[in-house]
């Protein structure tokens, strides 16, 4: 190149030139090193930043978008409420099941085992009242079959009205842990979509403009597993707990149909009649 340009212009004119041509390229090399990463200080004060703060990104979140937010969190209020109230329920219904059941076993009729239960009305209780109240109705002794039937149908009521009452608020728990990451998904896409419609109303793809409000609509998503993980984790131990008070009940079911058994496998002679009359209460 330089022996073309020297047999064009000259000697001296090709080095010249040559000299220009560095120069040039010097000067562009340090004007691209020099060049600042844009900032966003030339962007309008709307599209700057603002507080990424779990809260600052709450305030400055779209309407439905703190909505869905609302919602989650409630959600949450809601299943920890539940867990403790359901916790102190189970447990003291745990307490009093092992007491009763314990002197109900140890009984040696349906006599003595009213007589231990006393003016207790709980769940237990209702057994015991209730065999006697089918051996009131039952006056003849010899259809044994039949007494049995009927005392093992009304313990099945029993049961299924325990079992509900054990069972009630749990479902809240199921719906909340299936729902809620998907609550704070729809949370999320409109945020994002949002986003994007602002990205092209400013005309720019600048990371200061585009990431505050998809860190704003990920915070939904993060509310939605806050609220669901902890339901599902709750819900499996509630599940559990009422089982095992449910296994409980049914042994004590089966403690008195035994005694009942015994009591009209006695002779007529050797039968003691109930201390008190009884009665079932009402469900």
């Amino acid at each position: 190149m330089y022996a073309a340009m020297k047999r064009l212009v000259g000697r001296r004119s090709a080095q010249v030139a040559l000299v220009c041509v560095a120069i040039a390229c010097m000067a562009t090399m340090t004007h691209a090193q020099a060049q600042p990463v844009p900032s966003g200080e030339g962007l309008p004060a709307d599209l700057l930043p603002r507080d990424l703060s779990p809260w600052g990104m709450f305030m400055a979140a779209d309407r439905l978008v703190k909505a869905v937010m609302a919602g989650l969190a409630f959600a949450s209020v809601v299943t920890w409420t539940i867990a403790l109230a359901k916790w102190l329920e189970l447990a003291a219904f745990r307490t009093r099941l092992r007491k009763l059941h314990e002197a109900i076993a140890g009984a040696r009729s349906l006599a003595e085992a009213q007589t231990r239960i006393g003016e207790m009305s709980n769940a237990a209780a209702r057994l015991v009242r209730a065999a006697v109240l089918e051996l009131e109705k039952s006056p003849d002794r010899s259809d044994r079959e039949g007494i049995r039937e009927r005392l093992a149908a009304t313990i099945e009521r029993i049961e299924a009205t325990v079992g509900r009452g054990l069972g009630r608020g749990t479902g809240i728990l199921g719906t909340i842990g299936a729902t809620a990451p998907f609550v704070g998904l729809f949370g999320t896409v409109w945020g994002i979509m949002n986003s994007f419609i602002g990205i092209s109303k400013a005309h720019t793809t600048n990371l200061a403009v585009v990431a505050p409000g998809i860190a704003e609509a990920l915070l939904a998503t993060a509310l939605g597993l806050a609220a669901a993980i902890p339901a599902v984790v709750i819900y499996n131990y509630l599940a559990r707990s009422i089982a095992g008070c449910k296994a409980l009940f049914a042994n004590t079911s089966t403690e008195v149909l035994n005694l009942t058994s015994r009591e009209i496998a006695q002779p007529t002679e050797r039968r003691r009649a109930p201390v008190m009359p009884a009665r079932v209460p009402a469900e």
